[in-house]
């Protein structure tokens, strides 16, 4: 009982620090936000288009602009918004349809569209998109203009013609086959991926911060106070462990949750989805606890927790996915426990599997639980003993 109480006060201790709020709640779940809306498999990229007039032509251009899946199509009535949105990146590129298209394409003038896009984006890969669109419209244009140039027909005629004509030209068919198994599978929603890192990241992380709070119980003489009280060493070790370990599980649960209600983030089995996060925030409880029963200024140990945290979670794929590390990165990857956890979640989400099928990952992260928290309360068992 003892052990449960020192435990729920360190909890409340964080929950009471007005910038844990943000780091540990906000911060987050801001990120998976971001993650999702700029390298989330849902994204489409945006088309901006700005018509110089109302002509048929004109709108038969942005009538097969939006007729593609792949894009999504804005429409501005202002050049310099257009120009502003790009630069922004709000719209990925943006199509100029000049004024009098109809009336030039009649007249047999070589019309200009213009393209506009950064060089840094994705606008130029878009080029054979809006390339395409402008192409369909205009084949037909191009053949009326021809039929004009050498018949006594009028170019509305032709254009008729020349239309009904291209329904029966026989398109093309190109299919996209993936040879092998796909790196990241279309059923993984827009948020799947950047949700997983980020609890890893952050549950890891927060239970190192913890450790701060540790080595001033110890400064403070709390620890000492409470062992000269009827309160077993043991109990002491053990809430202060409860105190690491339950604040890194909220923070995870809280993240799953939210993540899950706003997001529609799959977790995949939700026994499993808990007994990764379990085991992993007991891993970072032992971290954090060794590093609080260690280090005795606790601005140095905050310091150096960020930097393990962050570089922890760079090698071990939470910041950049571990299918795309080197074969021999692969490996190194996985001598921290972050790479184990996110293996976990890639069999629950991406490959549809169950408990059983992660008890290997379950296993690692278990192993390492139980050798950080052992040298941990045998830290903190000699620094609070210590004469």
């Amino acid at each position: 009982m003892k052990a449960l109480s020192i435990g729920w006060v360190n909890l409340k201790r964080m929950i009471r620090e007005r910038s844990n709020i943000f780091f540990v709640f906000i911060f987050p779940i801001a990120l998976v936000l971001l993650i999702g809306i700029q390298f989330g498999s849902g994204f489409l990229p945006a088309i901006g288009v700005h018509q110089g007039d109302d002509s048929p032509l004109s709108d038969d251009v942005v009538a097969a602009l939006e007729a593609d899946d792949s894009v999504q199509v804005s429409q501005f009535a202002e050049m310099g918004d257009l120009v502003t949105a790009v630069e922004r990146g709000t719209v990925q590129a943006g199509v100029l349809l000049p004024d009098g298209m109809q009336a030039g394409a009649e007249a047999g003038e070589t019309l200009e569209i213009g393209l506009i896009s950064r060089p840094d984006g994705t606008g130029n890969e878009l080029q054979s998109v809006i390339g395409s669109a402008v192409s369909q419209v205009m084949t037909p244009v191009g053949a009326a203009q021809f039929a004009v140039a050498e018949t006594d027909a009028t170019f509305s005629e032709s254009m008729g013609v020349a239309a009904q004509q291209s329904e029966h030209i026989e398109r093309i068919d190109v299919s996209v086959a993936t040879v092998g198994q796909a790196t990241f599978p279309t059923s993984l929603g827009q948020f799947d991926l950047g949700a997983s890192s980020q609890l890893v990241l952050f549950v890891f992380l927060t239970a190192l911060a913890g450790s701060s709070a540790l080595i001033l119980t110890r400064q403070l003489g709390i620890s000492r106070r409470m062992l000269s009280t009827p309160t077993p060493i043991g109990s002491i070790i053990l809430g202060e462990s409860l105190g690491r370990f339950g604040t890194a599980l909220v923070q995870g649960l809280y993240i799953m949750v939210l993540t899950l209600i706003i997001f529609q983030v799959n977790w995949g089995d939700p026994i499993g989805a808990v007994l990764i996060l379990i085991l992993l925030a007991a891993v970072g409880a032992g971290a954090g606890m060794l590093m609080g029963a260690t280090f005795r200024n606790d601005q140095q140990a905050s310091g150096i927790g960020v930097m393990v945290a962050l570089g922890l979670a760079a090698l071990g794929g939470a910041m950049f996915p571990l299918d795309l590390f080197s074969p021999t990165m692969q490996q190194v990857a996985h001598l921290t426990p972050h790479a184990w956890a996110l293996d976990g979640f890639a069999v629950l989400v991406r490959e549809g599997g169950n408990t059983i099928d992660i008890l290997p990952e379950l296993g690692v992260l278990a192993a390492y639980a139980a050798v950080l928290l052992s040298l941990a309360a045998w830290r903190l068992r000699v620094v609070i003993t210590r004469p």
